[in-house]
């Protein structure tokens, strides 16, 4: 079993910034997927970013068209944590964001995900 803590949410005005933290503990994978969605009021949950490793230590990153260029997700391995990091944030931005995670590299789209966060709301004024 994994656990996933997401944290760093908030309200901010459009152009600031913010950091999400998800803080996993339990089981740890050798290869493995540990992604961001979002879930806004009336919509479905959709993919935001992703960072994957596999047992050669290879690591990837990928990253939805809507904040390629302005979100960053990086992984401290020592920490087992994964941040998101959003910068130029939109009003279009506001959603509850989710972490989750993968025993899998190359997961496919949320059914791919085992483990999932409680979600931290991310608002932003225009």
């Amino acid at each position: 079993q994994v656990q996933l803590v997401d944290s760093g949410g908030g309200l901010v005005q459009a152009g600031g910034s913010l950091r999400l933290s998800c803080a996993a503990s339990g089981r740890t994978f050798s290869s493995g997927s540990m992604g961001w969605f979002r879930q806004a009021p009336g919509k479905e949950r959709e993919f935001v970013a992703a960072h994957s490793w596999n047992n050669r230590w290879i690591y990837d990153a990928n990253y939805a068209d809507s904040v390629k260029g302005r979100f960053t997700v990086s992984r401290d391995n020592a920490k087992n944590t994964v941040y998101l990091q959003m910068n130029n944030l939109k009003p279009e931005d506001t959603a509850v964001y989710y972490c989750a995670a993968s025993p899998s590299s190359q997961p496919k789209g949320l059914s791919g995900y085992d483990y999932w966060g409680q979600g931290t709301q991310v608002t932003v004024s225009s």
